[in-house]
């Protein structure tokens, strides 16, 4: 079987590198691909672009989409990824620094899967991609349709 990816979508190179040192405390770091903007994920899942090469039939397993970006904002691309039948059974958790209900309600409504706060706190943070790592990758049962 194929490595399990886990595509890392955060616009904030200081967050993302806090984000994959959390994700490398469980995977290695070959299982974890980065995308820095919401066109850029948009790209690595279809292979396009900058990702053009990439078998687009290998899609990851998880998908860590950061809320507030830059031009194209997580939910988005979250739309995007849901209404692509490529890509619409991708489990998306969703990290938010927002502490607004109805911000995060929104990602919900848009279909991500978990919506987690971020902490600027490596420990804490560590902790809590941790906890989304061992459900999504280890506990959880993925869905056939998300991955070749």
């Amino acid at each position: 079987m194929a490595e399990e990816i886990i595509l890392v979508v955060e616009d904030d190179p200081d967050h993302r590198e806090l984000i994959v040192l959390a994700l490398e405390t469980r995977c290695e770091r070959s299982r974890i691909a980065v995308a820095v903007s919401g066109e850029d994920a948009l790209d690595y899942l279809h292979a396009r672009g900058a990702h053009t090469g990439r078998d687009p039939r290998r899609l990851p397993r998880l998908v860590i989409l950061d809320l507030r970006m830059a031009r194209m904002d997580g939910v988005a691309v979250l739309k995007a990824i849901r209404g692509d039948s490529t890509t619409a059974s991708i489990p998306v958790v969703m990290l938010s620094a927002v502490t607004d209900r109805a911000e995060l309600d929104r990602c919900y409504e848009a279909g991500a899967n978990s919506v987690v706060r971020k902490s600027v706190q490596l420990e804490e943070l560590r902790a809590k991609i941790g906890k989304v790592y061992d459900f999504w990758i280890t506990v959880n049962e993925a869905n056939r349709n998300s991955r070749v």
